[in-house]
């Protein structure tokens, strides 16, 4: 084989293959390509890609063609190193601490530019301005979607009936309010319910109308951990939810139009 060709085969199988580990290491936390991380991820996967071709290449002098191209396509395995040194703390070393530092640095970049990839993605899919309805018909609805979605063991992994629960607990509490129920009322409501069951909310019984703003804030929590489930298991096609009523309005004003 010509080494130009070698060369370039090897860079590309390299890079390659240094996507593939990178996209495998994302599974489950999100999307390495994303809107905030995709130049991170760019560069992780050449910085790696091309390392690991450079070293084949010069190993190329010793070792057959075939076998230096298979080396700098395995090379980019180095990507697990970062989940490696969470799982083997007994066993790292001065020496893997220095070889892999820029990788390791580069990955926890990554990891944050992915979690912010994640919270602007459920952040749009849930209006600050619904009310206690809206934001009950949303939760189930986005439950029942990301429900299809999931496997059995995802679906215990993620908690995403118990998260359910809590958001209907909590805004059962927030209706009581908004309908005017006495403080005892909404005292006993909140008691019976391990998910309202709590100090903090006891202490805003004195001013039920702040108590109602910590439930919804709460519920609205509940439903973007929710939506990031279903976003790390890869449903991120889910379309926003808009309420029924949202929905006749716009349509009232097209007409009017």
């Amino acid at each position: 084989m010509q080494p130009v060709v070698q060369a370039g085969l090897t860079v590309v199988l390299a890079v390659v293959s240094a996507v593939g580990f990178l996209l495998l290491r994302c599974q489950g936390k999100g999307r390495p390509f994303g809107p905030a991380g995709w130049r991170l991820a760019l560069a992780i996967t050449m910085l790696t890609g091309l390392l690991s071709a450079g070293v084949a290449l010069v190993s190329g002098w010793l070792l057959n063609d075939f076998l230096a191209t298979a080396l700098g396509a395995a090379g980019p395995s180095g990507l697990w190193l970062s989940q490696m040194r969470g799982k083997d703390e007994e066993r790292r070393s001065l020496g893997r601490e220095a070889a892999t530092f820029w990788l390791v640095s580069l990955l926890a970049k990554l990891d944050q530019a992915m979690a912010e990839d994640q919270w602007v993605w459920c952040e749009r899919r849930v209006d600050d301005s619904w009310n206690v309805y809206e934001l009950s018909l949303a939760a189930h609805r986005y439950h029942e979607r990301i429900n299809e979605r999931l496997t059995p063991e995802e679906r215990r992994r993620e908690r995403i009936h118990a998260r359910l629960d809590a958001i209907e607990r909590r805004l059962d509490v927030a209706a009581l309010i908004e309908d005017g129920a006495a403080r005892s009322k909404v005292s006993t409501a909140l008691g019976n319910s391990r998910h309202t069951r709590a100090a903090r909310y006891e202490r805003y019984l004195n001013d039920l109308r702040r108590l109602h703003g910590v439930l919804k804030h709460d519920a609205e929590s509940d439903l973007l951990r929710l939506l990031a489930a279903g976003y790390r298991a890869g449903y991120r096609s889910l379309p926003a939810f808009t309420p029924p009523s949202r929905i006749r309005e716009s349509e009232a004003v097209r007409r009017a139009l």
